[in-house]
């Protein structure tokens, strides 16, 4: 592969450190859940950061396949990620559910797994951790 971008992220600290980007347009502070032992307070986690990038990727993966097969479609891709235990540590699933506004379920369905075959956040995590994708046509 040929790379067209690298993102570059540095964390100090662990799950109760900070996060930012080489550029700084990304700068979080970071705080264990309150599910899993820690504050809670005020700050995001690598959870959440991962939701938010396998979201953003996989709705646009979703609206470049159906532009190329001509479909018009207004979308909205919501991404749990799930951290539980797993052996001696822990694991990760993801369930990714896509709301799909022009189309009806059976179209939906179809791009919503291109979409899933496409995108390169699906392509990394396949046989790596449980990911299940639901489409509705709305």
């Amino acid at each position: 592969m040929k790379p067209l971008y690298t993102a570059q992220a540095t964390a100090e600290g662990g799950r109760d450190g900070k996060v930012s980007t080489s550029d700084n347009t990304l700068q979080e502070n970071l705080t264990v859940p309150k599910e899993m032992g820690g504050s809670g307070g005020e700050g995001t986690n690598p959870e959440q950061l991962f939701a938010s990038g396998y979201a953003a990727c996989f709705d646009g993966a979703l609206n470049l396949i159906a532009d190329k097969a001509g479909e018009k479609i207004e979308s909205k891709t919501t991404v749990d990620v799930h951290i539980g235990k797993e052996g001696d540590g822990f694991g990760l699933a993801a369930t990714i559910n896509v709301e799909v506004n022009g189309v009806d379920q059976a179209k939906a369905d179809e791009l919503v797994q291109k979409a899933n075959d496409f995108c390169p956040y699906s392509k990394a995590t396949k046989g790596n951790i449980e990911v299940s994708v639901n489409a509705k046509a709305v």
